[in-house]
This record gives C-alpha cells, structure tokens and sequence, in this order.
C-alpha cells in the first residue's frame, strides 16, 4: 500500500494560526480570544483550521479535473462521522502544533473538541460504515463524493428518564457548522407528485411531462474529508431542502401568515429527521420523500458536472459510479433512467445499458425491515414519473425471468419488482446494478443460496462479498491515544496508513514486559470510562473489574435481551450464594430503539430496572454492576471502546450481515464473546478461537430450526428451573413492583407465538447455557492475567484485516476502478 505522508507535508504555520484564531475571534464575536466562551473557542479553532485545508481541498478538486478521473458517488441516507475536529486535525498531521498553539492561548485541544457536537447525520453500523469508507478513500486518494440529506435534528438525541427512552431533538447546528460550505450555485430542484401527460416531440416520438406537480429545492452543503498526511480532501455533499417560493407576500399582508410560510416549512420537514417514524401512512411518505430527494439532487449534480466536461452522456459509466448503500438509495436506478430518457432524449435501450453499467449496490442486512418495499399507491402518487419507469423495468424484467424459467410461477412470485401491491426495492437494485455486494463472508453465502437465491442463479456474476472495515485513524490513533502512541513506539507508525503492520505486535505477545504495559494502559483507559460513568450516570464502577460491552443499536436479533436476562440469572446466583466465587463484573450496554419499535424500547426500560436493583443492593457490593450509557454515539464510543475487556457479539447466528463494532473493540484489545455470526467468523478465523469466546447455534442450526419449526421455548422454561425463575421475574414485580405486568410482552414473545412471529424467535433460551458456559470462560480466563494479556494484545496484533481501507481496495479492484491522484505540497 503507499504511503504518502513523506511526500505530502502540511505546512501549518504556528503564528498564522494563532493570528487566524485571534481574527475569527474578533471577526465572530467581537471579543479577544482571551475572552471566548468554550463553545466560541471552538468555532474558532474550526475556522482557522478550515483556512488552513481549504488550498488542499481545493487542489484536489482541481486535480480530478486536471486528470478527468473517475468518481464514485456513495449514496447513503446515513454517514455516522462524529466529531470532525479531532479526526481532521490529526489526519492533517498537525496535532502538535496546534497543541502548542492552543497551549499558548490557554486553551485545550480535549476540552475544545468536547464543544463539538456529533453530526447528527446517522445512527447506527450502516452511517458509521460511510464515515469510515469516506477517510479510507480520502487517505489513499481516490476520488470520491458522499451524498446524503443534511438532517437538522437527526434521529433523536437519546433521553432516560425513569428507564425509558425519551426522544429529543438532537439539535447539533444551532451554533453552526464552522466545517461546511453552503453550494447556492449548485441548486437543483426535486418534484413530487402531480401527475405525467405525454406528447410527441419534433421527431415523432414520446415525451413525458410531469405536470401539476409540488418541488423543493435542493441546496448542496459541502464538508472536508481529510486524508491522512496526503493532500487530498474529498467532499461529503449534505443536501437541505428549501421552498422555491420561499416566502408568499400576498398571503402575509392578508393576515394568513401560516399560509405565507407554508411552503418553506414543507420544505424544511424533508431534512427535519432521520428515519422519521414510519408507523404511519405520513411516515412512510416522508420516508419515501427523503430518499428520493436527495437521491434526485445528486444524480442531477453528479450528471450535470459530468456534462460540464464531456459531450456524450452515453460514457457516463466510464466516469461515474453510484454505489447504493443498502436499499434506502435505490431509487437511483429509476432517477438516472428519468434523466437519461426525459433530459437526454435516449432510448430505453440506451438508457437502461448506461444505468447497468453505473449503479452497484450494496445490501446490508437480511432482516425485512432493510429489504425495503413501498405500498404502490404510495409510491406512484409520490412519484408518478419514477413509477412508471420501475414499471417498465419490472415489465421487462418479469418478461427475463419467464424467457428463462418458463412456467415457474413461483419464482416469478419471488423475484418480480412489483408484486402483490408492493413495489420491492432489493429487487429493483439487483436487477439494475452491474454489482451487487454483501459485507462478510458469512452474509454473503446465506444471500447467494437463501435470500437471493433466485438473483444468484440467475446472475451469479454480479455478486461478490466485501467485508466490511474500520478506519483506524478514528477508533485508535484518535479514539485511544494511549495506545496508539505504545503501538507506535514499539513498530513504528506505518500502521496508520497500512493496519496489517500492526501484526508485528504478535511476535511479542508472549513478552511480560509489554503485557504490562498494555495491561495498564488499559486500566488508565477503564479509568477513564468509569470516571464517565461516574459523572453522566452518577454509579461508582471498579475499573478493575471485568469491563463488559455490549454497545450497537437496539434490536431483537442483536439480542441485549440475551445479555441482562443473564446478568438477571448472575444476580439470582450472587443472591442465593453470597459467598460464590465471583469475580467482579461490570456490564456496559448502551443503544437506540428506533422510537416505533416497542418492544426494542421496553427492554432499554428492562435493562435500565434491572440496573437500578442491582446497584442499589450493598449486599452484593461491587461484585456486580450494570449500566446504561445514554445517548450512545461516535465520540463517547470511543471512549467505551478503549476501556472494554469483553465485547459482546451475541446476534443470533445468520442474522447479522457483518458488524463493525467487533473490529473497533478487536482493534482496542477488546476479546469477543459470540456467535459465529458475520463478521465474527473472519475475526475468529484471524486471531484463533482459543483467543475468543464462542458460543450458540451455528447459522446452519438457526436456519433449520426456521425452516423445520421444531424448536420449542416452552420445553425449555419447563424443565430448567434457573432459566424460569428469570423469566419470571420479568411477570412478578421482581423488577417492576409498582408494575408487575411492565414486561409481560418480553415475557410472552419468548414462550408463545403470536401474529406470525414465532416464539423466541430469537433463539434467546435456545443459547442461555451455552452462552453462561462462554461467560464462565472468561471469568477463568480473566483470572490469569498473563493469558488474558496475551489474547488482548493478539486481537489487536491480528486486526489488519479489518481495516477499512483494505475493503476500499477491494470495491475499487472488483467494482469502481478508480485510479489514485497524488497532490503535491
């Protein structure tokens, strides 16, 4: 892999930055620097670092026209990047000086970066994914444009109040984004609705006009994505959306001021939220809105620019690709065709032969909720012109499959993309795109021969697998500097730019002097998350107990439930034994449920009174603690990742497409405890299964008990006695005694089936034993010091894999082919 940072050196200049810091303070806030709030000494930091990369930026921009590169366009409704000023000042490669800098200014990098808010731009592995595929392209310098929706509010900024979750409005841009640069000039505008007339044109031939329709516009916000010590800065482009009649005077002077601001309060709902509640019609249609909003912008930007330099729009492909992150984006497919047919006038064949050769698509998940399909009605009322041209695909995609399987009316049931009053968007994605990938090894063979079997036969060369990856520069040089800069002392710092270096850390494994040394920096770390703990959820947790973590969103697959019904069986044990040998224990969780998903969100409340009975108990002492870190998000993630000793990977087997919280807390010396569930299976296969905790049905089991219905909860609860009296501790006041029905229904989903589910479908009972087994391996692993030592510090040492930007040079040599450009100091 190259490495640039030799050859591209920033020079950042100690007085001009200092100098830029006191004018921006003069200039912002009419104050001397010395006199800035901590919120004002970050805005400036900000912008004084924003001069300093603007040049980069724009020479990099520069040299995509210079060379007429290829570009890809990732398309994603989320990008998880945290906090930017950390990440940027250290890929800039300027830390030191802008310490020094701060230093003399009285001022402290730590404290300034606390004042950033997260961009409330994702939630969850699919944002977070997008982050870290933005600085991998950045750093090893292919040209690259993230596109999504500049969500003023965000998901929701997570609140517990008596155990529940509480939703707020996560309100990260009230003091601005000193990052971003408003693109007025490159405004497009979006239609929704209405209805299509068609006329002939000059030539005789159809023309399709959508008419009677409501538009916003589009308006593009750029932000910096830094390489690491190379120059390049490519661009996350945010899209907000405004009235195009902003403001209606007629209406205001007649007294009717809602009405005068009537559109531009529509326009604004579209970046309002992410993954508005869709448990409801308006909720589906703003869902719907959103995605093809800011789909529609890019793929007119990216069009256009494209235009600006070339004359024939029928070698779009050997320029551009759009990369569909997961189904959310999808209507790419349909707004390319539109463009293509409506604005250049091709033909179908045309059309549909360029969109084959620039889409790809990436699908994230097996679970239905990802598989996204939209009411039909819905769909062509928001979206007549689109709908007209998936019908067509559809039509003759149908005509494909029965040419090919004649008189199989069952596949064709299973494969057609508009079926039984849905409009299947997977499907439309696989049929359009000339690639289409799962993200481990695992998922991708259970898409290929379960899910999208039928795909598979049918167009095998389409698929591939891209595991997925972390960027190291985030969730180590940043996220734990402590052991960053060991790492560094003891091999140098190619691992930076080249994570399988970091493999020179296993011939030392073995050696006392650096488990040591490792072993206090991760004390120094679980300090620091305790000291968190302490002040955001007022609970005294021993750092040196076992730091175990279990931190993702919430979902029923990804089984919390699993987790605190064990710690509830834990503190069952410790009550009825006081003297069990017990090593100390501290159980970390922290998630969202999405604010329609019930049954996610009441056992964040189970979790959350279990947690209070546990640590209120001074019977038990600190042999036993549970917490629940609220609001999880990038820049406290790093912190818990730093300081975990377990990390819990318990998905039930088959259904986790990959997961890349396992790589960050692989890469923080962190040892895994789970199932042989996506990416799990690779991170196993790396470092050894002696160096993991592995447990539960395999994904052939699961998917059998599935297929076969013979698995029974109820069998289960009858005659293991432990197992029944958790449960019902959920049904008898145990954990609710103001309440005693609170968790009934988390009782119920595990023992009975009820309206098409299956109970326990989830396989929670099914793995309890064998999941306490796993969980007694690491208390007697943890007990030797030196073995837990060794098996940390190969996690770390066999982590190279899972770096980010191995998977980007995976999707460049398979799928975009891109080429590098180099910037010159």
């Amino acid at each position: 892999m190259l490495i640039w940072q030799e050859e591209f050196v920033l020079d950042i200049k100690k007085e001009e930055f200092k100098e830029n810091m006191i004018d921006y303070a003069k200039v912002l806030y009419r104050k001397p620097i010395e006199e800035v709030t901590p919120q004002q000494a970050f805005q400036t930091v900000a912008f004084a670092l924003k001069d300093t990369l603007v040049d980069q930026w724009m020479a990099t921009h520069q040299e995509f026209e210079k060379q007429d590169v290829k570009t890809v366009y990732y398309l994603s409704m989320e990008f998880l990047m945290g906090r930017a000023l950390g990440n940027m000042v250290i890929n800039l490669c300027a830390d030191q000086v802008v310490k020094e800098v701060l230093g003399e200014l009285g001022l402290d990098l730590n404290a300034i970066e606390d004042q950033e808010p997260d961009a409330a731009l994702g939630n969850g592995g699919l944002g977070r994914l997008a982050a870290c595929f933005l600085d991998s392209l950045s750093t090893l310098g292919y040209p690259a444009y993230g596109c999504g929706i500049r969500y003023k509010y965000g998901m929701f900024k997570q609140g517990i109040e008596n155990g529940f979750q509480v939703e707020r409005p996560d309100d990260w841009l009230k003091d601005g984004n000193p990052f971003e640069i408003k693109r007025s000039e490159y405004a497009v505008e979006v239609k929704f609705g209405g209805y299509v007339t068609v006329r002939k044109d000059e030539n005789g031939r159809d023309r399709f006009i959508q008419e009677n329709y409501h538009s916003v516009r589009a308006i593009p916000y750029d932000l910096p994505v830094v390489g690491y010590g190379n120059g390049v800065v490519n661009t996350l482009r945010i899209w907000d959306a405004e009235a195009i009649d902003t403001f209606n005077l007629d209406s205001f002077d007649k007294g009717d001021y809602q009405k005068a601001v009537e559109q531009q309060n529509l326009a604004r709902t579209i970046c309002e939220v992410l993954y508005p509640n869709d448990n409801h019609y308006a909720g589906k249609e703003l869902r719907l809105k959103q995605q093809y909003f800011f789909v529609s912008a890019s793929i007119q930007r990216a069009v256009a620019k494209y235009m600006e330099r070339h004359d024939d729009i029928h070698f779009l492909y050997e320029k551009v690709c759009f990369q569909m992150n997961d189904t959310h984006p999808t209507v790419t497919v349909a707004e390319l065709m539109r463009i293509l047919l409506d604005d250049f006038g091709l033909t179908w064949e045309e059309a549909w032969a360029i969109t084959n050769k620039t889409c790809a698509y990436t699908n994230h998940t097996i679970m239905s909720e990802a598989l996204e399909k939209w009411p039909l009605e819905l769909f062509r009322g928001l979206l007549p012109r689109i709908y007209q041209i998936v019908e067509e695909i559809n039509r003759r995609f149908v005509a494909e499959i029965q040419a090919r399987y004649p008189g199989d009316g069952k596949k064709l049931e299973r494969m057609a993309i508009i079926y039984n009053g849905q409009v299947r968007m997977a499907h439309l994605a696989i049929a359009a795109s000339f690639s289409v990938n799962g993200v481990a090894r695992l998922h991708t063979k259970i898409l290929m021969h379960q899910e999208l079997k039928d795909f598979y036969e049918m167009m095998p060369e389409k698929f591939n697998n891209k595991t997925n990856g972390i960027t190291q520069r985030r969730f180590l040089l940043h996220g734990n500097p402590l052991l960053a800069s060991w790492v560094t002392d003891k091999i140098g710092e190619e691992w930076i730019t080249d994570l399988p270096r970091i493999g020179a850390l296993a011939t030392h494994a073995e050696d006392e002097k650096y488990q040591k040394e490792f072993m206090d920096i991760k004390y120094r770390n679980k300090i620091r998350l305790a000291e968190y703990i302490r002040k955001h959820n007022h609970v005294e947790v021993d750092p040196g107990s076992i730091f175990d973590v279990q931190v993702k969103r919430l979902h029923e697959y990804k089984r919390q439930l699993l987790n605190i019904l064990h710690v509830m069986h834990l503190y069952n044990k410790l009550k009825s034994n006081p003297e069990l040998d017990f090593y100390p224990r501290t159980f970390i969780f922290g998630a969202k449920a999405s604010a329609g998903y019930q049954r996610a969100k009441l056992i964040i409340k189970l979790i959350n009174n279990v947690a209070n009975v546990i640590n209120n108990d001074t019977a038990i002492g600190d042999k036993l603690k549970v917490v629940f870190i609220e609001n999880y998000r990038v820049s406290n993630a790093e912190i818990i990742f730093a300081a975990a000793d377990v990390s819990e990977q318990i998905s039930t087997a088959s259904k986790e497409a990959s997961g890349t919280g396992n790589m960050k807390f692989m890469l923080n010396g962190a040892i895994t405890l789970g199932t042989m569930d996506g990416a799990n299976v690779e991170i196993v296969e790396e470092v050894g299964e002696e160096n993991a905790f592995i447990f539960g049905l395999s994904s052939e089991e699961v998917i059998a008990y599935e297929q076969n219905g013979q698995y029974n909860p109820k069998e289960i609860y009858d005659n293991d006695s432990d197992i029944r009296t958790v449960l019902n501790q959920l049904v008898n006041g145990f954990y609710s005694p103001q309440d005693p029905e609170l968790f009934r229904e988390i009782y119920t989903s595990l023992l009975e089936a009820r309206g098409g589910e299956r109970a326990d479908q989830y396989f929670i009972l099914k793995d309890f034993r064998s999941y306490e087994e796993a969980q007694r391996r690491v208390q007697a692993a943890y007990r030797d010091r030196a073995g837990w030592a060794k098996a940390a510090l190969l996690n770390v040492a066999h982590c190279g894999k899972f770096s980010s930007d191995r998977t980007i040079e995976e999707y460049v040599k398979d799928i975009w082919h891109l080429e590098k450009i180099k910037i010159q100091a």
